[in-house]
């Protein structure tokens, strides 16, 4: 395994810096985010806000909570599973397609998929329910072990395989268009390693074991290549830097260097989504902070330490505790709580809380 040597291998300060930096770049514009991110991880769940736009909004000027839903049909980025479910460029969504799911439709099932296509193509774009009242498909039982439109997930499985995509969303829902069969890839082992190349561009420096488990998390996003999720994982070894820090193998991209002095961390707090970049690896927050981070919202009430939708709190490159941020009637009530038990007493501190929860109104404020 390549390393670098001793003499030049990072701290975990200096990881914990570059973690931040990194990604954590200055505002710019969405699409501008949106291709330097690589990759946005989505969830359903408002409080106060959704986690894409969470992720967003430290990332884009002038950001609202919505401008990614609304401005999507424009953008050059698709929804799709990759290591999670989310928004990425649409040429790195060309790279996983075609798929060969894992559950394979019987010919009853296709039948439905190119029925519910041919409606598609003559309607343009259909909501799931204009589906379900062509086509009565009753009700099946969900994943969670509840009950939903048998339509939507049939279009769910339809996305999956490529055969329609997401043309833009209306009050949170997914609305379908058919797309055209997607080419196979003229070279998939590069295809793959592009998609190991952005896995580890959206979540460095990764503990290695974190940044294996990421790329098996792919097997998701690109099924077909399942069997060759190792050899891409030790091809990315020869191509990108590692070192042991304190015990654990790290890994970061070709060309970047932790140690520098660049990542000096600003005098800023901010509240992460718990899926950004930043948080998502809760084996390297640990590493990095010291502290266990869980997300709550799926915990049964009695059992949560931090909330229902705990939201970490960045201070310079240190997450310090987590806020859970009420918004009711143009009011944001936060709930703020520290890992060492009340707030840091350094200068600036409590301005900079301040300034973010006023930067957290607007995003929150229609436009």
């Amino acid at each position: 395994m390549p390393r670098t040597t001793s003499a030049s291998s990072p701290s975990l300060d200096a990881l914990r810096r570059h973690a931040v930096a990194r990604t954590l770049f200055p505002p710019t514009s969405l699409p501008a985010a949106l291709r330097r991110l690589g990759f946005v991880q989505a969830d359903p769940i408002r409080t106060p806000a959704r986690a894409q736009d969470l992720t967003l909004r430290h990332r884009v000027k002038g950001y609202r909570a919505g401008d990614l839903e609304r401005r999507y049909p424009a953008l050059d980025v698709e929804e799709d599973f990759f290591v999670n479910y989310g928004f990425l460029p649409r040429a790195t969504q060309a790279l996983m397609h075609p798929r060969t799911p894992r559950t394979v439709w019987p010919k009853a099932r296709w039948a439905q998929a190119h029925a519910v296509l041919d409606f598609v193509r003559e309607h343009g774009v259909v909501h799931p329910r204009e589906v379900d009242a062509a086509f009565q498909h009753g009700k099946s039982r969900n994943w969670f072990g509840g009950s939903s439109n048998a339509s939507t997930q049939l279009l769910d499985g339809m996305h999956y395989r490529g055969l329609v995509r997401i043309a833009r969303r209306e009050g949170g829902v997914r609305l379908y268009a058919a797309r055209e069969p997607h080419a196979e890839a003229p070279d998939p082992k590069a295809a793959l390693d592009a998609l190991v190349d952005l896995v580890l561009r959206n979540y460095a420096p990764l503990p290695l074991r974190s940044f294996s488990e990421l790329v098996h998390h792919l097997r998701g996003g690109a099924p077909q290549w399942a069997d060759d999720r190792r050899p891409a994982v030790a091809r990315a070894l020869g191509r990108h830097p590692q070192a042991r820090v304190d015990g654990v193998d790290w890994i970061w991209p070709e060309g970047e260097n932790p140690a520098s002095k660049r990542h000096a961390p600003d005098e800023a707090v901010r509240l992460l989504a718990p899926f950004d970049p930043v948080a998502w690896d809760r084996r390297r927050f640990e590493l990095l902070w010291g502290w266990a981070y869980r997300f709550e919202a799926y915990t049964p009430a009695p059992q949560r330490v931090r909330g229902y939708y705990a939201l970490p709190l960045l201070w310079r490159d240190q997450v310090i505790g987590w806020g859970n941020l009420a918004w009711r009637d143009g009011v944001l009530t936060p709930d703020i709580g520290y890992v060492g038990g009340r707030a840091p007493r350094e200068a600036g501190y409590r301005a900079a809380l301040d300034a973010e929860l006023g930067r957290i109104e607007t995003f929150l404020t229609p436009r």
